[in-house]
This record gives C-alpha cells, sequence and structure tokens, in this order.
C-alpha cells in the first residue's frame, strides 16, 4: 500500500474518531463518575458499571448517558485525525517503507500524540466537567468562555501535564503493541491468502493493545479527572494525595472497567475504520 497522503490520513482519521465516540461516550461518563464518587453528583456512584448507568437514567434520562458528546467530538474528531496524520507522517520520515521495530513503533505513538492532547486539551476539560455532573454549562463556548473568564489559562490548561503523561505512553504502547501483534499475524498462515480475516484481524490486535495499554496508564486518568473537575485539587500532585488519602490505592484504578472496554474498543474501531477508508482511496 502507498503511503496515505496527509489529507487522506486526517479525513479517515477524523471519520474512525467520529464513528466510535458517538457509539461509546456513554462508558466515558460513566468511568468519570466511578473516578469522581459521590462528592459531586446528587446521587452514589459506588455501584459499578450498571448501577451508576442505572442511577443517570433514573436521575436525569436516557440522554444524560451522552452529556458532554459535544465536546467530546470536538476533541476526538480532529484529534484523532491529527494523530493519525502525525503518525504516518512521522513514520515516513524516519523510516520510509521500513516497518517500525517495537521500540520505534512506541517513540512514534507517543509523539505523534503530544501535539494533539496540548492542542485539544481545553476540550478535554470541559468534557470531563459535562460528565462529571457537577458544572452546567450551556454550551462548549459558554464553557469555554467561562473557564477562560474565570481561571484564564490555568483553568483551559489543567492537568496538562498528568493528561500528557497518560495519553503519550498509552498511544506509544498501544502502537507498540499493535504493530508487533498486527506484524506477527500477518506472517502466520492464519491470514494467508484469507482477506475476508484483515478487517477482524485489525480489530482484534486493536483489542488486545488498547486493554494492556490502558492498564498500564489507568492512575493517570484518575488524577488527570480529579485535577480538572475540582477547582481545590488543581495539582498533580494535591490530587494524588487527595486520592489516596480519600479511597486508598485502590482510587487509582476506580472506573478502571469502563474505561478499559471503553478505549479497547474505540481504539480497535478507529484503526480497522482507518485501514479500511485508507485501503479504498489507495485503491
Amino acid at each position: 500500500m502507498n503511503k496515505p497522503s496527509i489529507g487522506a490520513s486526517f479525513v479517515a482519521g477524523s471519520l474512525s474518531g467520529t464513528c466510535s465516540t458517538l457509539l461509546f461516550q456513554p462508558l466515558d461518563l460513566v468511568k468519570t463518575r466511578l473516578q469522581i464518587g459521590a462528592r459531586t453528583t446528587a446521587f452514589p456512584t459506588n455501584h459499578g458499571i450498571v448501577g451508576t448507568a442505572s442511577n443517570v437514567v433514573r436521575h436525569e434520562n436516557v440522554s444524560a448517558l451522552w452529556r458532554g458528546l459535544t465536546p467530546s467530538l470536538s476533541r476526538c474528531v480532529p484529534g484523532v485525525g491529527m494523530y493519525f496524520t502525525s503518525l504516518t507522517t512521522l513514520q515516513h520520515l524516519c523510516l520510509g517503507d521500513r516497518q517500525p521495530t517495537a521500540l520505534e513503533a512506541g517513540a512514534l505513538g507517543a509523539s505523534a500524540r503530544a501535539w494533539s492532547t496540548t492542542a485539544l486539551l481545553p476540550f478535554t476539560v470541559v468534557k470531563t466537567r459535562y460528565e462529571s455532573g457537577r458544572y452546567q454549562y450551556g454550551s462548549v463556548r459558554q464553557a469555554l468562555s467561562s473557564m477562560a473568564r474565570v481561571e484564564g489559562l490555568r483553568g483551559l490548561y489543567s492537568g496538562l501535564w498528568v493528561t500528557i503523561a497518560r495519553d503519550m505512553p498509552f498511544s506509544g504502547l498501544y502502537y507498540m503493541f499493535y504493530s508487533q501483534f498486527k506484524e506477527k499475524l500477518q506472517k502466520s498462515a492464519f491470514l494467508y491468502d484469507r482477506p475476508e480475516l484483515k478487517g477482524p484481524a485489525t480489530f482484534g490486535c486493536g483489542l488486545i493493545s488498547g486493554v494492556l495499554a490502558c492498564l498500564m496508564t489507568q492512575p493517570a486518568d484518575v488524577v488527570k479527572t480529579q485535577v480538572q473537575t475540582t477547582t481545590s485539587s488543581r495539582s498533580t500532585w494535591s490530587a494524588a494525595v487527595y486520592i489516596f488519602q480519600t479511597r486508598g490505592a485502590a482510587g487509582f484504578f476506580a472506573g478502571m472497567t469502563p474505561r478499559v472496554v471503553r478505549r479497547s474498543l474505540m481504539a480497535a474501531m478507529a484503526w480497522t475504520v482507518y485501514e479500511k477508508i485508507i485501503r479504498i482511496v489507495s485503491l
């Protein structure tokens, strides 16, 4: 397959990000509620995925499960496009047509994620606050305006370093696992002369890679949520101390199940859709 153009990479990545965000937003909301606990909501959130989702529906409504969808789309659609564009460009510049080694894939994945995470962080903060149920913003524009007016850049970019500490390792680990799993699978007899299995095989590689990367970056995700939803725990260190003091070591793994399910499925779907679109436009 020829190297996809920058435009094709961005469009394919954006479309894949749109599909996965629309489907899995409820899991992100449930994850956020579990991570912040009952302190910011009008109902308890200590009953697992099903109990938390049921409470959201009971006390709010079904559509509340998609609270934060607009900022999620504002972040994920261009963000995934930027990620795939950066990844394909970096890989072509650094490696040419050669496939990356495990360490090279990790470095490429982490580097590709860094700038999109930084550029779109204000939307991440708005998304997290929407999902928490604590903030009643009327729109994404109003939320950004209010944060800029009241909290300044500190509010818009709250949790920057811990978000980078989550996203760069996640993307690096994910692409490292994904590229190695896929390379070994393609060399096996499993896919030989069986093109109908390429899509499921890509999805399977993405799913396993997502699970492993999520497990390794879960504590940073919990700290990020705490920083971005609580004005009294603005620094990364104070947020981590607060989590440990109130919930113990287990607190750093709150919301792990919905996050692992969502991120794994989102990443697997994103890569499957992306590669399918790239194959079509490269014909």
